[in-house]
């Protein structure tokens, strides 16, 4: 090929030039819809939620502000949404900017609404203007109505464009105010378009915990209807009361901080139980921060040096007693951090982390002048509290050294690996993946069949020890527990490096039954309190084997639960053979290679974490693997229709 016709030609323009007219310019919201992800995270199901949560967040501004009582949110029978508020109803007079109504410039240009500046709201959720655009943006239709001045302003869109001029199309009382936003998101933009009951539940539950009053009301009109009211007249403290029903509150009463510092408001709330973990949440403007941020630092500084002179001044520490660390005092500690700022200053654009410096000081101060009052008194809580940290000091001293001496095995033993793991030849991490198995019987076909080059296979004896119900030290001196760290090369807790992964994938195989399920449950407890970040970049799966074979004229079919096995002898005919495996050590070296080790034939389900409700993950693990046996009966006779059959 000549010199000349080295580059291929797009429009009459040589591919290797870059010149004016290969600049775009999108009009209105056709960016949005261009690139959805950077305005909602992802088209999958959780930016499909995140569509809701934009406009009910609208309605929580409206709260905060005092201006709204009541919330409505309505999943419809065709999976569009409507979401209604009481609040004062955004503005219909014209935008003078803009040249339009103010209603229409909010749900039509990106970066217009009164969150900016001084101007509708103190405090708000929606920084950036872009919350009702995007959503009419990613919709199929949307439809606004607003209740204000006697009058019931609508106007209607289809994928963001204005398909008619603001409309009134009746009276109200004169007292009436609000806004009604019905929307249906796109199926060309989104992957999935079927709206989940229970995720949108759990966030708006939360909200309304978080914003004191606030009624929320969360109606499903589909194939299985549901109608329920979330209303906390005492807001984060029912939070901390709800998340602690499945654990054993080590004192009555529930400890609350609130005060205002430098502009900022600050909220706190925080009770101990019998636990061994510490679940805290921090919030700014109720959204969830993940990642802390100086709110948090301020909290856990304060929590610290204030229990610790307590202690001094009140004998509970001797003086030759070194000082608990902040982690011995949170050992079990449940708590709700919550602040309202009017200029809020996130490390990043996913606002998971808070950045604002003077919410460390405003948090610090606020807690610890309440909190030295709280334990000036109630002594015997503080009682209470100090022996629950000795007690932890002691574990984690235990712990300490039982890390220690792991890392003096692993020296003197060369690579260290644990003796039953079958190991693979690859060295690179991204190419290699582990199964964990049940057992020596399971162990013998995994290896039969896996591909040795880049799959591992490590077997545990028994079931894998429920570090919910444990302390530290427990956990560190577990052998099955001390195989799967060693294994992993991660480490665990404050020593976890996820750039030491030895595997890509870590994938839990069990038996396809109600042990199997446990046995993985109790790998999913550890993994998500002590390693979490596996879940959350997305290393961990679940493999899928098969519970039925059917034969049938020398064909064989695999069925997963009891009705795919029902369905396939529905088509195959009754007379078929039906043979339930007992167990991954009964299946054929290549019934379990086809079914549920080869790449190519196989079928995982990836484990996931949603940030935007921590809480709840929290609350589930500590409900099914706790010692309260009335929530977690609870918690089965609601969620049992959700399971997917196994054979019991």
């Amino acid at each position: 090929m000549s010199e000349e016709k080295k580059f291929e030609v797009n429009n009459g323009h040589n591919q290797d030039e870059y010149d004016a007219s290969q600049i775009q310019i999108l009009e209105g919201l056709e960016a949005v819809r261009k690139r959805p992800g950077m305005y909602i995270g992802s088209t999958s199901i959780t930016g499909l939620h995140h569509m809701v949560y934009e406009i009910v967040d609208n309605g929580v501004d409206e709260a905060l502000a005092g201006f709204c009582d009541s919330i409505t949110v309505t999943i419809n029978e065709d999976n569009s949404i409507t979401v209604e508020d009481d609040g004062r109803g955004i503005p219909v007079d014209i935008q003078k900017k803009a040249g339009k109504p103010a209603v229409e410039v909010v749900f039509t240009i990106l970066h217009a609404g009164g969150k900016f500046g001084n101007g509708g709201y103190k405090v708000s959720g929606g920084l950036h203007g872009v919350g009702a655009s995007v959503v009419n943006a990613l919709s199929e239709w949307l439809e606004v109505r607003v209740y204000k001045n006697g009058h019931i302003y609508q106007q209607r869109y289809e994928r963001g464009k204005v398909m008619c001029p603001l409309t009134v199309i009746g009276d109200c009382e004169e007292d009436r105010h609000g806004t009604t936003v019905c929307f249906k998101p796109d199926k060309e933009i989104f992957e999935e378009t079927v709206f989940d009951y229970k995720t949108i539940k759990t966030r708006l539950r939360e909200t309304a915990f978080l914003t004191k009053g606030l009624k929320i009301r969360l109606i499903d009109k589909r194939e299985m209807p549901h109608d329920r009211t979330f209303h906390y007249e005492g807001g984060i403290k029912e939070f901390v009361s709800y998340l602690n029903r499945a654990n054993a509150a080590l004192y009555p009463s529930i400890i609350y901080c609130e005060g205002e510092r430098q502009g900022i408001y600050v909220e706190v709330a925080m009770q101990h139980t019998d636990a061994f973990t510490e679940n805290i949440y921090s919030f700014v403007n109720n959204i969830n921060t993940p990642e802390g941020g100086t709110h948090l630092t301020g909290f856990r500084n304060a929590l610290t040096k204030t229990f610790n002179d307590y202690a001094r001044n009140n004998k509970l520490l001797k003086d030759s007693d070194q000082n608990l660390s902040g982690e011995d005092i949170r050992e079990g500690l449940t708590a709700i951090i919550s602040v309202k700022i009017g200029d809020p200053q996130f490390e990043g654009q996913t606002k998971m982390k808070l950045g604002t410096s003077e919410a460390n000081t405003a948090v610090n101060q606020v807690v610890s002048e309440q909190l030295t009052y709280f334990l000036e008194q109630n002594p015997q809580v503080a009682k209470i509290m100090c022996e629950k940290s000795i007690l932890a000091q002691r574990a984690r001293a235990a712990a300490r050294k039982a890390r220690e001496l792991t890392r003096r095995k692993s020296v003197l033993e060369g690579a260290g690996l644990p003796g039953k793991l079958a190991d693979c030849s690859e060295k690179d991490p991204e190419k290699c993946e582990i199964f964990i198995v049940e057992g020596d019987s399971a162990l013998g076909p995994a290896k039969n069949c896996r591909d040795s080059k880049f799959q591992a296979v490590l077997p545990l004896r028994g079931k894998v020890l429920n570090v919910e119900k444990a302390r530290l030290d427990k956990i560190y001196a577990n052998k099955e527990i001390q195989g799967m760290i060693t294994a992993f090369g991660t480490g665990i807790h404050d020593d976890f490096d996820i750039t030491k992964l030895r595997y890509n994938k870590i994938i839990i195989m069990t038996d396809a039954d109600v042990d199997g399920a446990h046995i993985s449950t109790l790998m999913l407890t550890f993994l998500y309190r002590f390693m979490p970040e596996l879940i959350k970049q997305g290393h961990v799966y679940l493999a899928q084997p098969p519970l039925y074979y059917i034969r049938k004229n020398k064909k064989l079919y695999y069925a997963y639960n009891d009705a795919e096995r029902d369905n396939l002898l529905a088509q195959v005919g009754k007379d078929a053979d039906v043979q339930r495996f007992k167990g991954l050590g009964e299946m054929e070296d290549q019934e379990l290679s086809e079914t549920t080790m080869d790449p190519e034939t196989r079928t995982l389900l990836r484990v996931n974490m949603d940030d935007d409700a921590l809480s709840e993950l929290d609350l589930t693990f500590t409900t099914l693997m706790g010692d309260q046996v009335e929530p977690r009966r609870e918690f089965i006779e609601e969620n049992a229709k959700y399971v997917r059959n196994l054979d019991v």
